[in-house]
């Protein structure tokens, strides 16, 4: 999404390119829609294979600038106790103090303060990531998958990314040691991005 920590290894200079005038109408304030759009992440589990999760439930609005990105915007929130990978006994650990203590802390939340176009077809967008009480900067690269006109006549953008974390950059630190060495829970987090948005209007809400 020209939406959604590290940034990803990009320490060298990177050029951007001039906005393509052909995106101009496309300029006006989005909603995410959640129906079909995924939040996910997948994590080592027990150094030899990986875990995959979703946030099922979250919301969202962006506003794009067609013909200058670097004025595109995005909000999102999602629910902490939404969380699922499938076992709900390892869903009741994560909504946990040991993770993310969903009780005190229901929401991660994203808001964007920059975007930039790198090329035809990705944007780089970098905000503030808030975990629990943990604000650190994101940055991620997303694919512009296009847009089009939906069969209730909503006009629809697209966007695909990834981004990788550490999650002890937000205090997730809980872990427990193999007999045969290493941890159960990588570090490591590689965060997903789906997103689906459906144009409400000419100007940001």
């Amino acid at each position: 999404m020209a939406l959604f920590g590290r940034k990803n290894d990009s320490s060298a200079p990177t050029a951007t390119v001039d906005a393509d005038p052909a995106l101009a109408a496309l300029t006006g304030a989005y909603t995410i829609d959640p129906s079909h759009s995924t939040i996910s992440f997948t994590v080592r589990h027990a150094m030899v294979t990986n875990v995959r999760g979703t946030f099922t439930e979250h919301e969202g609005t962006l506003h794009l600038d067609g013909s200058n990105p670097a004025n595109s915007t995005a909000s999102i929130d999602v629910s902490i106790a939404s969380i699922d990978t499938g076992a709900p006994d390892r869903d009741g650990h994560l909504r946990s103090a040991d993770f993310f203590d969903a009780g005190t802390f229901p929401a991660m939340t994203f808001r964007s303060t920059a975007a930039e176009r790198i090329d035809a077809d990705t944007y780089r967008v970098t905000g503030d990531l808030t975990i629990k009480d943990v604000t650190r900067p994101l940055a991620i690269d997303l694919e512009f998958h296009g847009s089009a006109t939906d069969v209730y006549g909503n006009e629809r953008v697209g966007f695909e990314g990834s981004a990788t974390i550490l999650r002890s950059d937000w205090g997730l630190t809980w872990n427990a040691a193999l007999e045969t060495g290493g941890v159960m829970v990588s570090d490591k987090v590689k965060l997903g991005f789906d997103i689906s948005a459906i144009k409400q209007g000419p100007e940001a809400a």
